[in-house]
């Protein structure tokens, strides 16, 4: 992400996203009512009769709904337009949809608080972090997942050839060719530092040691783990025990899936040091005594009496920390709606 430009009268950011997470930021920071102004295009038909064709405009929308579309790369900003050249091809009051996509650069007014400023802060720093990979594997298949701001994403599956019936000469053969395309997986791999190698027995090591002696410098990046299962639950599995905050520093998710595990855990022993709940949280923020609060980005951004209470925790410098929704910390998040915190001390009702 780079801000171009900050205009607090004007209530102004412009900035030019750089890749997907980026946009999924953005995402979560715009709401309905907040005014873009972007390069479109716009269909346009000199007579009734006459072929369409499509118009470069400068357009600025009120917007109404924005749809992050992962998989397209894009982002959907759609609402009615306010303003826009060349005139003769923008009219005002009808409806446009922005297809926002990295490196397009787009102004955004809106009345900016704090914790939007914190996202993208956040983001910046993102998109200056090497980005971590993580395999899972055993002897006979394979994943790789990369953390994400939004979450993690399931890149790649991969099943070994032939069956234990295959003899030996043949189960050799196609144990070589497993490795080989894994590795040639990985190699194709850009922008990665680490690569986090997990899985039961000893499926990791025997991999790292066939990677570092066709490419010892890709080999060099490996951090070997342990986890059960080479599927979504191994993934899973290390995110809970932590193993990926650890590696990948502050990523969100592994922080996000930690904290989640320290709310339970702290619950399930009947702690008075934890709090969820609008009403709970409330208090807590209110009374100083919160040290750190959880909150759902979905209804940090549609709820007014939420926000009112993370503004109050942010003007009392305390810790906010923004979960995703398509996360899985975030999910276990939502299931105690949406808002929770840690406590400095018990407050009685």
């Amino acid at each position: 992400m780079k801000i171009v430009k900050q205009d607090k009268k004007e209530g102004l950011i412009r900035l030019t996203p750089e890749n997907l997470e980026d946009l999924w930021h953005l995402e979560r920071i715009l709401a309905s009512g907040d005014r873009v102004e972007a390069v479109s295009f716009r269909t346009f038909k000199a007579t009734p009769d006459s072929p369409a064709e499509k118009k470069k405009i400068n357009v600025t929308l009120s917007l109404e709904k924005i749809e992050f579309a992962r998989h397209a790369n894009r982002l959907r900003l759609s609402g009615k337009i306010v303003s826009g050249t060349p005139e003769e091809f923008v009219q005002t009051g009808s409806y446009h949809t922005i297809d926002a996509e990295p490196n397009f650069p787009i102004s955004i007014f809106k009345d900016w608080k704090e914790h939007h400023l914190s996202r993208l802060k956040q983001a910046i720093a993102e998109t200056k972090r090497p980005k971590v990979h993580v395999m899972v594997l055993d002897e006979r298949e394979a994943l790789l997942a990369s953390l994400r701001g939004y979450g993690v994403n399931y890149e790649w599956e991969l099943e070994r050839s032939g069956s234990k019936r295959d003899e030996a000469k043949r189960q050799t053969e196609a144990h070589s060719q497993f490795y080989g395309e894994l590795l040639a997986r990985l190699q194709r791999l850009e922008g990665t530092n680490k690569i986090i190698l997990a899985g039961p027995g000893f499926a990791p090591n025997n991999f790292a040691k066939y990677a570092k002696e066709k490419d010892a410098k890709l080999a060099g990046r490996f951090v070997i783990e342990h986890c059960t299962y080479a599927d979504r639950t191994g993934v899973n599995e290390l995110l809970k025990k932590g193993i990926l905050s650890r590696v990948a520093a502050d990523e969100r998710v592994a922080l996000e899936m930690e904290a989640m595990e320290q709310f339970k855990t702290a619950v399930s022993k009947g702690s008075e040091k934890v709090c969820y709940g609008l009403k709970n949280v409330r208090a807590a923020v209110e009374a100083g005594a919160a040290e750190k609060v959880m909150v759902l980005d979905e209804i940090l951004r549609q709820r007014k009496d939420v926000e009112d209470i993370i503004e109050t925790a942010e003007k009392m410098k305390t810790p906010v920390m923004i979960f995703s929704h398509e996360s899985d910390g975030g999910h276990e998040l939502a299931g105690l709606g949406g808002l929770a915190a840690f406590l400095r001390y018990a407050i009685k009702e």
